[in-house]
């Protein structure tokens, strides 16, 4: 409750808060003070607009923040669909211009009150601090939007060849000899198993280390590799993971990668970003665009039953005797 009444205290010194000033109303029941240092053009319905907002209850409880984000709110005026979208609030400001809106709860869950969430009580509002930054017409701010697309293209085009380039150094470095798939997973089978592969559908047991091409550990079922590697993993159980290959329910590399082992065997796999967490990453250890190693063993495949294939139709034999038959009319004639 500190750090939210914090939050507020903050917001309505930026925005110079006037307890004693009078609130407005709107036609659809919202009241709002608008707070303007320095007014100009007013919001124009044409307008994109781009604004910081805070939500919270009465009681200082803050709901949402674009201050806690880090990113403002980018939107293109449209007609008001209810009382709290505040699209009868915008036009009525400028650039820097600040404005409290306070919206009834009973007007934003009328007709469904049940969902009402405990936070809220029936008759209070919800209360939004907003501070105007920036107006746009639609073209700006579409070029804006192209323009900050393309530079995120090109950023992860060099992030891509400098991954390609990372993994081509590794394998050279450690004089690996791979097989590649189409997809560009890389592996290297160290012990062959005898046992037939698996089949996308079959439940796979798996042993398995996981580390960055820098060589962080950062997941293993396997106890001595773990301890090994000082990785830290309260209440994990080491035994093989389990789960039915091919059904997403693990990254690409390895719903791919698996299917090319027999039941028994010891691989590596050098997984591409694309074919694991990408640009997203995964936690501190995995960061956007990292090429993982997986050292494993097909333990166990607990196979399902597959529809077998069934042989192409073979065209119907012609009947005994029919071109003979044939022949013979054609000598008559």
């Amino acid at each position: 409750m500190m750090k939210n009444t914090f939050y507020l205290g903050l917001i309505f010194c930026l925005f110079g808060f006037n307890a004693s000033a009078q609130f407005k109303r709107t036609a659809k029941g919202a009241q709002y003070q608008i707070i303007s240092t320095n007014p100009g053009a007013k919001i124009q319905p044409t307008d994109v607009i781009t604004f910081n907002a805070v939500q919270s209850t009465e009681s200082d409880s803050v709901l949402f923040s674009t201050y806690k984000l880090g990113q403002p709110i980018k939107t293109p005026l449209r007609q008001s669909n209810n009382v709290a979208d505040l699209m009868d609030i915008f036009p009525l400001l400028s650039v820097n211009d600040s404005v409290i809106v306070k919206v009834p709860v009973d007007s934003v869950f009328k007709g469904h009150e049940a969902d009402m969430p405990p936070i809220f009580k029936k008759g209070s509002n919800i209360i939004f601090n907003v501070k105007i930054l920036q107006t746009q017409s639609l073209e700006a701010a579409m070029a804006e939007r192209n323009a900050a697309m393309e530079k995120i293209k090109a950023e992860s085009e060099q992030l891509k060849a400098s991954e390609s380039a990372s993994i081509a150094n590794y394998i050279k470095n450690n004089n690996i000899l791979a097989k590649s798939t189409p997809s560009g997973l890389k592996y290297v089978v160290k012990t062959a198993g005898l046992k037939p592969k698996p089949q996308n559908g079959d439940t796979v047991y798996v042993n398995y280390t996981g580390r960055t091409l820098e060589g962080k550990v950062f997941d293993s079922s396997i106890e001595a590799d773990a301890k090994a590697a000082g990785l830290q993993q309260p209440g994990r159980t080491y035994e093989p993971i389990n789960f039915a290959v091919g059904t997403g329910r693990v990254i690409k590399g390895w719903d791919e990668g698996l299917v090319l082992l027999n039941e028994g065997s010891k691989a590596r796999f050098i997984i591409p970003s694309a074919l694991a967490y990408g640009e997203r990453g995964a936690g501190a250890d995995i960061k956007p665009y990292s090429t993982l190693i997986f050292d494993l063993e097909l333990v166990k495949v607990v196979r399902v039953k597959h529809d077998a294939v069934k042989p192409a139709a073979k065209a119907p034999l012609k009947k005994k005797g029919t071109l003979k038959k044939r022949v013979a009319a054609k000598k008559k004639n």
